[in-house]
This record gives C-alpha cells, sequence and structure tokens, in this order.
C-alpha cells in the first residue's frame, strides 16, 4: 500500500534490469608493422624549396580496416610518420570504442518496461507473492526472494527455455 496515496490503495511500479558484461575500455591500439602500409611523397603547396626536393610527406595504410592517414606538416618525414601514426591511433581507438558500444548494445538487447513485457511480478499488499509470469513458478515469502532464494526460478525457467527450444 502507497503511503502516499491517501485512499491506502495499491500503486504500481517497474524496474528494468540491464544485466551485461563488464567490457575493458581500450585506452590505446597496438598497430602491428604488417598491418600498415607507409608510402612517402613530395609535400604540396607553398614551404621553400625543400618541399619539392625531399620526400617528408608521409601517407598510412592500416591494411586491416583501410584507414588511410596522411601528413605533410613538418619539414622532417620522421615527423610527418610520427604525427600520422597519432592520428591513426585516435582513427582506430574510435573506431574500436564504436564497435564496442555496438556491441554492448547488442548484449543488452531491448529493454522494456511496460505492461505485457514484464517477466515477474512481486505482489507485496495485500497479500504476498512472487510470480514469474513466463513459467508460472510462484514463492509466497518475498522476501526469501530478495534475500537470494531463486533457485525454484531458475529452475522453472531452465525448463521453461528447454521446452521453447524443443518446439
Amino acid at each position: 500500500m502507497s503511503p502516499f496515496n491517501a485512499a491506502g490503495k495499491r500503486q504500481t511500479s517497474f524496474a528494468a534490469i540491464e544485466v551485461v558484461p563488464v567490457m575493458e575500455v581500450a585506452e590505446a591500439v597496438d598497430i602491428p608493422d604488417a598491418d600498415i602500409r607507409i608510402d612517402v611523397f613530395r609535400s604540396s603547396g607553398p614551404g621553400g624549396q625543400s618541399v619539392n626536393t625531399t620526400d617528408s610527406a608521409v601517407r598510412i595504410t592500416h591494411l586491416p580496416t583501410g584507414i588511410v592517414v596522411s601528413c605533410q606538416n613538418e619539414k622532417s618525414q620522421l615527423q610527418n610518420k610520427a604525427s600520422a601514426m597519432r592520428v591513426l591511433q585516435a582513427k582506430l581507438l574510435d573506431a574500436q570504442r564504436r564497435a564496442d558500444q555496438e556491441k554492448r548494445k547488442e548484449l543488452a538487447g531491448d529493454v522494456k518496461a511496460s505492461w505485457g513485457e514484464q517477466m515477474r511480478s512481486y505482489v507485496l499488499a495485500p497479500y504476498q507473492m512472487v510470480k514469474d509470469l513466463r513459467t508460472g513458478y510462484e514463492e509466497n515469502n518475498p522476501d526469501d526472494v530478495f534475500d537470494g532464494k531463486l533457485e525454484g526460478f531458475i529452475a522453472s525457467g531452465i525448463r521453461w527455455r528447454k521446452m521453447g527450444q524443443a518446439n
């Protein structure tokens, strides 16, 4: 019974629980040398005589993903390569995070909390009962269920799933 209802009527609430495994968050991406192709070329645009005479620009292609990064901001090929590798790392890290986010969404499924979507009903007043609406299994002591006594629900859920797979 709700203490907030002046008529002392029973109130209904919904709760959705999402259970997904903890996934590690990548802080950096390891890029093996075999996964990249490095091309060097002459920089274009203004910059003096060295622009047209040295191969200082760098293009890095990540072969597994096809991501291409190029850099020609610096005068040195080594500096351009380091800069391009940082950009490639950032792009690969972003792609990894998006893939992880998609996997989390897939694992979570479609969580609903509305009439007709509930799996279990907890009645705490005027009588007491916890009922799994999929299997029909009931317990008459909600406190035991809240304290973790779930064996009956687990066993009936296993039977229910086996019956569903047999059909």
